[in-house]
């Protein structure tokens, strides 16, 4: 990285007198309880528990291209009152909203657009709040303090991944760029268990998911383990796993070895690992991730190709799992055009972006308009074929 890294010094919110927030080292040295007060409850990777892990664990840090830059703003008693879980990046890895072209143009035209500062839950294509607030009128005053260090220290620019779409406003109050894209997300409607979930299908899609599953049943057995079932064991399985999906996805796997020991020590009541076994020897696995009221598919991994495993670990026992929880989502991850027939329907995500450069900015935002156009007709197509049954 050529640019020095930001000063950690009080940051203006620039048309907000009186509000100052500052940079601290890393989310780790924050205080839990008050992280997790602006954090809410609902969605588990903005917790200070998944935060710090990533970074206690080496994840994010030396070495990564993610440097913990997270801003805070204090009230009177020094307690923390809004906060962005954001980070200095020297590349555009690990964050599932794609803008290397952007990169490469702004480059072109003689820019230097790394580092930039992302917002955002590392490595989680997950939609979720990502401003942190106890106190709502911080909500603008935070994002000018993340366009002041940006314009302070000579960055491009300050995006913000996968943002919950309750919080576009804030961005849009602030004059950010929205950028939309899109997920499969599965839907509970009242579902007494799967077979309920079968019958609201076309009869062709119902037949063609109960034969997958038999397929993939009769070749191993699957457990579910949570909290205290999962052993140092099930984690060296599961390592061996996410290394193998890892490696062929982005080359080098994201998390280290040492993360997935603390997310278990740190929030394992909220971890479900779904095991594919034969002769009692895991397999194949996926990790699942707990949610107030989704169930959030994250990893995938197997050492023997089984037909149909992957679908029956990672969407079919997620359906199972979020019935028997009562839990109305299951978001699976991002991408994935196979889900549509197996009953995870689009849904728009959403992203936020602040271009230090007039000009540059300018021509994204013309980009972006474009964009969302197409995306919002390609959920509408989508929609259309999806597996339920057709009323009328």
């Amino acid at each position: 990285m050529s640019n020095p890294p930001p000063s950690r010094s009080e940051q203006s919110t620039g048309k907000d007198k009186g509000i100052v927030a500052r940079v601290a080292d890393d989310i780790a040295s924050l205080p839990a309880d008050e992280w997790d007060r602006c954090a809410g409850s609902t969605n588990p990777f903005v917790s200070h528990a998944f935060l710090s892990a990533m970074e206690e664990s080496g994840s994010v840090g030396p070495g990564t291209g993610w440097k913990s830059l997270p801003i805070i703003i204090e009230d009177e008693e020094g307690k923390i009152a809004a906060c962005l879980p954001s980070y200095l990046k020297s590349h555009s890895q690990g964050e599932y909203i794609f803008d290397q072209q952007w990169a490469h143009a702004y480059e072109s035209a003689g820019g230097q657009y790394y580092p930039k500062i992302q917002i955002a839950a590392p490595f989680s294509p997950v939609p979720g709040p990502r401003i942190l607030l106890r106190d709502e009128s911080m909500a603008v005053p935070i994002l000018r303090a993340a366009e002041q260090l940006a314009k302070s220290n000579g960055i491009s620019s300050v995006h913000a991944t996968f943002v919950a779409e309750d919080q576009l406003g804030y961005f849009r109050d602030a004059g950010w760029m929205i950028r939309s894209d899109s997920q499969f997300h599965w839907s509970n409607n009242g579902y007494a268990d799967f077979g309920a979930f079968l019958e609201a299908l076309s009869s062709r899609k119902r037949k063609a998911i109960k034969k997958e599953r038999k397929k993939a049943q009769e070749a191993v057995e699957i457990v579910h383990l949570s909290g205290d079932d999962i052993t140092a064991e099930h984690w060296d399985y599961f390592w061996e796993f996410y290394q193998d999906t890892g490696a062929r996805k982005w080359g080098t796997p994201y998390l280290t070895r040492a993360a997935f020991d603390l997310l278990h020590q740190k929030m394992g009541e909220k971890l479900l690992l779904i095991f594919a076994l034969q002769d009692g020897i895991p397999i194949a696995g996926a990790l699942n991730v707990i949610g107030e009221d989704t169930l959030y598919g994250r990893y995938w991994g197997c050492t023997r190709d089984v037909p149909f495993l992957h679908f029956e670990i990672c969407y079919y026992q997620a359906i199972d799992a979020a019935i028997a929880r009562g839990l109305k989502y299951v978001e699976a991850g991002a991408q994935g055009s196979h889900k549509l027939a197996r009953g995870y329907q689009p849904v728009p995500t959403w992203s936020a972006h602040y271009i230090v450069d007039p000009g540059f900015r300018s021509a994204i935002s013309d980009y972006l308009e474009r964009e969302r156009e197409a995306v919002a007709a390609d959920i509408e197509f989508l929609a259309e074929m999806g597996p339920f049954k057709k009323s009328g």
